[in-house]
């Protein structure tokens, strides 16, 4: 594991969304005409414009990544790796509750045709969940993983760890209770139960934290056993404004938290004032700048307090 991880600095602009851009953006179903395809591509286009005008006005360009989709972000992904930013592609279908390959057995030669630094996978695990789902995952997951190793190239592993139904009754309901006094142990489970399935990403990418010490602990899961290389980054989960200065100023206090993967967050209200006619192209690029180079800002300046 001598090459395993990544400890740079690394803030990520996703926007590799798909179902909820085609659904809850544009508010279509089923199978895409080539014109509402070119919409959605115009959209991600925005995000893009507007990561390049942060890095413009200031944000380190060695420290800003994006992660898009093959399908509507084919031209971003190119043209990212051909000015030498960090780029990250996902390799699982979009809103599974399983993890599975987007393109099948076929997943290897898409990663290899746009090259991306990380290769990304979403997927959903609870240790208290589905063992034989869980199972499953592993089995998948660990084949990509050693696939990415054997060819030199990087794993991003974003874990979700929904709540069971069971867990949510005991709570009453209560989700932020369970975000305190659940998650943050599934979390470090279920990091261990998939290293020790033969799942070894080099970056972990992690729903907010509120607590230090449960970022902590989440580091020490993910760095465990020889892999003192592997990085963390903190996800933002569509949450408000206030709640991801929250996340990212505890996550970036913590040894370990290289950086944030902030979504919706920075995009999603400038993409809506576009697609309603509301706020010029201009204006909703300005926005996802002003967004995203504030993240970066905050990111910076807690670690460097650190």
């Amino acid at each position: 594991m001598t090459d395993l991880g990544f400890e740079r600095p690394l803030y990520i602009l996703p926007f590799d969304h798909r179902g909820s851009f085609q659904s809850g953006l544009f508010g279509w179903k089923g199978a895409l005409s080539q014109e509402q395809t070119e919409r959605v591509a115009a959209s991600k286009a925005i995000i893009y414009d507007g990561l390049l005008a942060a890095v413009a006005g200031g944000v380190p360009k060695e420290r800003a990544g994006l992660l898009v989709d093959e399908q509507f972000g084919a031209v971003i992904l190119r043209d990212a790796r051909a000015r030498g930013f960090l780029t990250a592609a996902p390799a699982e279908k979009s809103g599974q509750h399983e993890f599975d390959f987007e393109y099948g057995d076929d997943y290897a030669r898409h990663i290899e045709a746009f090259s991306p630094t990380f290769c990304k996978v979403l997927v959903r695990y609870n240790p208290e969940g589905d063992a034989a789902m869980n199972h499953r995952q592993a089995a998948r997951l660990r084949h990509l993983s050693e696939y990415l190793h054997r060819t030199g190239r990087k794993f991003m592993f974003e874990l979700l760890v929904p709540a069971e139904q069971a867990e949510l009754e005991e709570l009453h309901g209560d989700t932020g209770a369970y975000d305190r006094s659940r998650r943050p142990r599934h979390m470090v489970d279920a990091i261990h139960e998939l290293q020790d399935a033969g799942v070894e990403p080099d970056v972990w990418k992690i729903e907010g934290l509120d607590r230090a010490e449960d970022c902590a602990a989440v580091v020490a899961a993910a760095r465990r056993g020889g892999r003192e290389g592997v990085g963390c980054i903190v996800l933002g989960r569509g949450e408000d404004e206030a709640k991801v200065d929250s996340w990212l100023s505890t996550a970036a206090g913590v040894p370990g938290f290289i950086g944030f993967a902030v979504g919706r967050t920075t995009f999603w209200d400038a993409l809506v004032g576009w697609r309603d006619g509301r706020t010029t192209r201009e204006a909703a690029v300005a926005e996802v700048a002003r967004r995203y180079t504030r993240w970066c800002g905050l990111f910076a300046e807690r670690a460097e307090r650190r």
